[in-house]
């Protein structure tokens, strides 16, 4: 089974709006075991409309379009659909009934010409009924391709997906089975754990494929399986998962599908009914605006500190300017007595600190660009960890972020 999606709308192409709609689609075809192929963004124009749609039939059995349903002159769609089909547009009774009751319900303004237009599909199409808007899905199939077009419109496509186009295509398509498991690991570059997992990549199974997904302070591993017999790649998965928690468990802090790592701090901390709060200086508040992200942080983050200039360390949190001249502000010894205090001032479980240089100059320390030290503080001491995160300050800020993250959950999980 292999799909296409064919987004229209120069607002797009130009971009004014992020086509979100993709994304959306392609999760859910792979979830019943359909691989999309190609992706294309075009402008609301036949001919563009006309030749994406001829080439996306021969490489496809599916084509998903969305956009240019709209009641104005520049949606085109429909029109298009009917030159490509050498069709016609006919009313569809049941969609002119839905479109008057949500005027008549929902809408001052008489209901016009235009916006009964929306009625009329092509003969050839069978109309997918659209609760939240007025322009309806359509389905059409031909030379055994089947064709869907959806509203540009997120919610009014994510609903039309989920209740009428993934029905229909489990009933019309033959299907394997594609499982997912995604790896969550924090701390180690992408080179380097490939370098650590190179062996057990080798040996994997034709059917599993792994492919890495970086990002800034954490990297992704996806392993994706794909057959017939559900059992056999669920057990295979297993088995992978279980050789790859041997050679790099230190740094998995849990899998796609369990929750983001603050997903699982936020669990963690309510499960043991611990606090935190936090101080920070380089991260500049993106530790503490991770944690209370989560709905529910209010039971377990009590507050946090920016303590960004060097004499806020000394009036806010209490560090003597003697012990700032003699180690400077990017040190193991400030770091620790950020944390130390933080928590004291918060009567917290824990406390995370982060202080370093993140660039481009250094400040007021004359601690390499790059160096952030980061401690955590419970009743048992304070842990300090010093790390040297590269020369771009944004990649070293985030990934100060998601160290701190997964050393204060290695600490609730010991």
């Amino acid at each position: 089974m292999k799909a296409e999606i064919i987004t229209i709308g120069d607002e797009i192409l130009i971009g004014q709006i992020v086509d979100t709609n993709s994304a959306f689609i392609g999760q859910e075809l792979n979830k019943i075991g359909i691989d999309v192929q190609q992706i294309t963004s075009i402008q609301d124009e036949e001919n563009q409309i006309l030749s994406s749609l001829k080439e996306a039939s021969q490489r496809a059995n599916l084509v998903i379009v969305t956009g240019g349903l709209g009641p104005t002159k520049d949606d085109i769609t429909k029109k298009t659909f009917c030159k490509y089909f050498n069709d016609q547009l006919i009313l569809n009774q049941s969609v002119l009934e839905h479109v008057e009751e949500l005027f008549k319900k929902y809408v001052k303004d008489p209901i016009s010409d235009m916006n009964r237009g929306q009625a009329y599909i092509p003969s050839k199409a069978e109309a997918l009924f659209n609760f939240h808007g007025t322009a309806p899905g359509m389905w059409v199939e031909e030379n055994e391709v089947v064709y869907i077009s959806l509203p540009g419109v997120p919610f009014e496509m994510k609903e039309l997906m989920i209740n009428s186009v993934i029905p229909k295509l489990q009933n019309h398509f033959k299907r394997p089975f594609i499982i997912h498991k995604t790896v969550l690991t924090y701390g180690m570059g992408e080179s380097a754990i490939a370098e650590k997992i190179e062996d057990w990549e080798n040996n994997l199974p034709k059917f599993i494929k792994l492919a890495y997904l970086p990002g800034l302070g954490r990297v992704r591993l996806r392993l994706s399986a794909r057959g017939d017999n559900e059992k056999v790649l669920l057990d295979e998965l297993d088995k992978q998962l279980s050789a790859l928690d041997g050679l790099i468990g230190d740094i998995i802090k849990g899998y796609e599908g369990n929750g983001s790592l603050e997903d699982q701090i936020a669990q963690k901390f309510i499960s043991l009914g611990k606090t935190v709060t936090t101080a920070e200086s380089c991260t500049g508040g993106r530790i503490a605006s991770k944690l209370t992200a989560i709905p529910g942080s209010s039971k377990f983050f009590k507050g946090g500190l920016v303590t960004y200039e060097t004499a806020t360390k000394n009036y806010v949190l209490g560090i003597s300017q003697e012990v700032i001249d003699k180690y400077s502000v990017v040190s193991k010894e400030i770091t620790e007595e950020m944390a130390v205090k933080a928590r004291k001032l918060f009567q917290t479980d824990y406390a995370i600190a982060t202080t370093g240089n993140a660039g481009p100059t250094k400040g007021d320390s004359d601690a390499e660009i790059g160096t952030v030290f980061i401690a955590i503080a419970s009743k048992n001491g304070v842990e300090v960890y010093e790390n040297h995160l590269g020369a771009q300050r944004e990649k070293v800020i985030e990934k100060a972020v998601y160290k701190a993250l997964g050393l204060i959950l290695d600490e609730l999980n010991k």
